[in-house]
C-alpha cells in the first residue's frame, strides 16, 4: 500500500467519512423491476463492489419522477414504496465498510414515450434531441416548481433509506443539464436567458433539498465541464457555475465531460487518452473549496495515485474499472496489480445497456450475476483438454483449473491470445493486449499446463485420455467464391494485420465491416492510398458506435476512399469490377487486393472425436464466429459447468 498512500487514505465529503478515495461511479445496469423497484441482482451487484474494497458507491441514475425514466428498467425513488429496497442496498453495502449515495436524476427529453407510459418527454424548451428528433413538451413554471419539490422529496426518501448522501445528476443532456445549457435552454423567462436564469432550476433544487434534509446530509453534484458541442457550455462558464453550486450548499463536485450528443466523451472508448478529464477537474479545483471528484478512463491504480499526489483532484471515480473487477481496490491495496482484470474500454457494457439488455462486460462475463460469481470447487476433478488459446479457451481453462480440474491447454500458434493478437494491431486497439496479458497470466497462475506450437489430433486425444475436451479453435477468414479471388495478389486482412504480407502504395479492401474498416485505418496510417469497397449502405455496422465515430474521422482525415452499396463481380490482377446502383464500374491500378468479408468457424476436430470422449464442448468462434464478448462468456460458462 505504500505505493498508493494517497489512494488508500481516508477522506471526508461533508459529514461522510470514507475509508479510501476510490469511488464507484454511476453506471446503468437494466437490473431493476419494471416499476423501478430494487432487485436482488442489484443488491448483489452493489454489495460485490463494497466487498471489493471501494470507499464509496454512487448508484446508477435513480429517477425522482416516473416521467423521468430513461429506459424500461431503471431504479426509482419517486414513491415511498422504493425506500425499503434502497434500505436493503445500504445495509448490504455498509456491512463491508463502504458508503453509498443515491444519484438523483430526471431524463428530461432524453427518453422515449415507450418508457414513460406514452407521455411526451419534457424539457426546458421544445428543442428535440438529435437522435430521436421527438419534440419535447416545454415545462411550465408550475411544472418546474413541482419537479423541485420531487427532488427534495426523493432526497428525504434517500435519507429515510439510511444511505449516506445523494448526488444530483447535472450532466450529459439530462433535464438538469439541459436547463444549464445555452444549446438546449431557449427560455426567456426566469428559468432561461443568461447564466442566472439557466441556473435557477438547479439552485432551487439544491435549496429545496437542503430545506428538507438539512445541511448535514452530504450532497454531491455531477457536472459536465465541457459539453463538447457547438455553442455548448465550456470550462470557463462551468467554473463560475461550480462556485454558485458550492455557495448553494453542494459538498463535492464530480467532474465529467460531454453530453448524450457527444457520448464518446462521456464513456470514452479505447484509443482515447487515459484520465482525460483530469485537466478539467484541476481547473475547477482551483476555484472552489470543496472536494473535487474526477471520472473518465481512470483504470490504473498508479495513474489514480498520481492524480491525487499532484492535487489535480481529491477523489477518483471509476465506473467501468469497477464493473470489470469488483475487487480492484483490494487487489490494488495488496499490490497485486497483475491480478486486476483490465478494463479495455471496449464499451460493450454501454452498448448492451442502451440496447435494453442487462449490463454486460467483455472481460467480466459474470457482471450483473454477482450472486453466481463464486468459483465453486468441482465435486469430481476431471482431466480437461482445451484446444485453442484464444479468449474462449483461455477463460475456460482458467475457470476449470481454479475449480480443481486438471487442465491442459494446447494452441498450435506460437503465442496465446488467438484473434486478439491481430485485433490489437489497428490504431486505437492496443488495449486489447491487456486482455491477452491478463488472461495468459491468470491461466499460468491457476495451474493450467500450456502447450504452445502443438496441434491437437485425434491420436493425441486418444493418448491423453481426457474426460473433457473443449474445442475453442476460433475462426479463419472467409474466402468468397468470386472470379479472380485466387490471384496471387489477393490476401486477407488477417495476413496484412499479422505482418505476413508486404503492402504496396495502393490497396483495395473488399469488405467494409469492422475488420475491413480497421485494416483501412491501419494501412492509411502507414500512408497507403486505400479504397474500401462495401456491399452494404454503411461501413463498420458491426462496430461499437463510439469507436466507429473516431474511426470514421481518421479515415476521412487520411483520405480513404469509401464506396458503399457496391457488389464485387470480379477480382482483377490490379483491382476489381463491381456493380453499384445497377451500373458496372471498376477500380484499377492497385498493388494489393485485400479480402475482409467475414469469418468461418475452424472446427474439423469435433467430428473426428465425437463419441470418443465423455464430454465435448465447442465454444467461441469455433461454434459460430462472433465477438470476444460471447467467446469469453462461453468460456466462463463451460468452465463452471464441467
Amino acid at each position: 500500500m505504500a505505493r498508493l498512500k494517497m489512494l488508500f487514505s481516508p477522506f471526508k465529503i461533508g459529514t461522510m467519512e470514507l475509508k479510501n478515495r476510490i469511488i464507484m461511479g454511476p453506471q446503468g445496469t437494466n437490473l431493476s423491476e419494471p416499476d423501478g423497484s430494487i432487485t436482488e441482482q442489484q443488491i448483489a451487484h452493489y454489495e460485490a463492489r463494497a466487498r471489493g474494497g471501494v470507499g464509496l458507491i454512487i448508484t446508477e441514475m435513480t429517477v425522482i419522477d416516473p416521467r423521468g425514466r430513461y429506459q424500461s428498467r431503471v431504479p426509482e425513488i419517486s414513491s415511498d414504496k422504493h425506500i425499503q429496497g434502497w434500505s436493503n442496498v445500504a445495509k448490504a453495502v455498509h456491512a463491508h465498510g463502504a458508503k453509498i449515495v443515491i444519484q438523483l436524476g430526471h431524463a428530461g427529453r432524453e427518453t422515449s414515450p415507450a418508457y414513460i407510459g406514452g407521455l411526451q418527454p419534457v424539457a426546458p424548451s421544445a428543442v428535440p434531441p438529435p437522435v430521436t428528433k421527438l419534440i419535447p413538451k416545454e415545462l411550465t413554471v408550475d411544472e418546474i416548481k413541482d419537479l423541485v419539490s420531487k427532488y427534495a422529496q426523493a432526497a428525504w426518501r434517500a435519507r429515510e433509506a439510511v444511505v449516506d448522501g445523494i448526488e444530483v445528476h447535472g450532466a450529459h443532456c439530462y433535464l438538469m443539464a439541459a436547463f444549464m445549457s445555452p444549446v438546449w435552454n431557449k427560455r426567456s423567462d426566469a428559468y432561461g436567458g443568461g447564466l442566472d436564469g439557466r441556473m435557477r432550476f438547479p439552485l432551487e433544487v439544491i435549496s429545496a433539498i437542503r430545506e428538507r434534509v438539512g445541511r448535514d446530509f452530504p450532497l454531491i453534484f455531477r457536472i459536465t465541464a465541457d459539453e463538447m458541442i457547438p455553442g455548448g457550455r465550456g470550462l470557463e462558464e462551468t467554473k463560475v457555475i461550480c462556485r454558485m453550486l458550492v455557495e448553494a450548499g453542494v459538498d463535492a463536485i464530480e467532474v465529467s465531460r460531454g453530453s448524450l450528443v457527444t457520448l464518446r466523451w462521456v464513456v470514452p472508448p479505447m484509443g482515447t487518452p487515459i484520465a482525460l478529464n483530469v485537466p478539467y477537474a484541476a481547473a475547477i479545483k482551483e476555484v472552489v473549496d470543496v472536494p473535487i471528484m474526477v471520472v473518465g478512463r481512470i483504470n490504473d491504480p498508479t495513474v489514480a495515485e498520481h492524480i491525487l499526489e499532484t492535487q489535480k483532484a481529491d477523489l477518483i471515480v471509476m465506473s467501468r474499472a469497477l464493473l470489470v473487477d469488483p475487487d480492484f481496490p483490494n487487489k490494488a491495496a495488496a499490490g497485486n496489480f497483475e491480478d486486476i482484470v483490465p478494463c479495455i474500454a471496449c464499451t460493450e457494457c454501454l452498448q448492451g445497456v442502451m440496447g435494453e439488455q442487462p449490463v454486460t462486460c467483455l472481460m467480466n462475463p459474470m457482471v450483473g450475476m454477482e450472486s453466481d460469481m463464486a468459483i465453486v470447487p468441482a465435486t469430481k476433478p476431471k482431466r480437461v483438454l482445451v484446444v485453442g488459446g484464444g479468449p474462449a479457451g483461455l477463460e475456460a481453462s482458467m475457470v476449470a483449473s481454479l475449480r480443481g480440474h486438471q487442465v491442459t491447454l494446447y494452441d498450435k500458434a506460437d503465442r496465446l491470445g488467438g484473434q486478439l493478437n491481430i485485433a490489437a494491431v489497428p490504431p486505437a486497439k492496443q488495449e486489447l493486449t491487456k486482455a491477452i496479458k491478463y488472461l495468459s497470466t491468470q491461466v499460468e497462475k491457476s495451474g493450467v499446463k500450456v502447450e504452445i506450437g502443438k496441434e491437437v489430433t485425434p491420436e493425441l486425444i486418444g493418448q491423453s485420455k481426457p474426460d473433457v475436451v473443449i474445442i475453442a479453435t476460433g475462426a479463419s477468414p472467409l474466402i468468397p467464391d468470386i472470379p479472380g479471388v485466387k490471384d496471387p495478389k489477393v490476401v486477407t486482412a488477417n495476413d496484412v494485420l499479422s505482418g505476413k504480407v508486404a503492402i504496396g502504395n495502393r490497396a483495395l479492401i473488399i469488405g467494409g465491416g469492422m475488420v475491413g474498416s480497421e485494416t483501412a485505418d491501419y494501412l492509411s496510417e502507414l500512408t497507403a492510398d486505400v479504397t474500401l469497397l462495401e456491399m452494404l449502405e454503411d461501413i463498420a455496422t458491426d462496430m461499437v458506435v463510439w469507436q466507429k465515430e473516431f474511426l470514421l474521422e481518421r479515415l476521412a482525415m487520411r483520405g480513404v476512399k469509401i464506396i458503399t452499396s457496391a457488389k464485387v463481380k470480379e477480382i482483377l490482377d490490379d483491382g476489381a469490377i463491381f456493380t453499384k446502383e445497377g451500373k458496372e464500374d471498376s477500380i484499377r491500378g492497385m498493388d494489393n487486393i485485400i479480402i475482409a468479408m467475414g469469418a468461418k468457424s475452424v472446427n474439423e476436430l469435433s467430428a473426428k472425436i465425437k463419441g470418443k470422449v465423455s464430454e465435448l464442448y465447442i465454444i467461441g468462434d469455433a461454434f459460430e464466429p462472433r465477438k470476444a464478448l460471447e467467446a469469453i462468456r462461453e468460456g466462463a460458462e463451460v468452465g463452471r459447468k464441467i
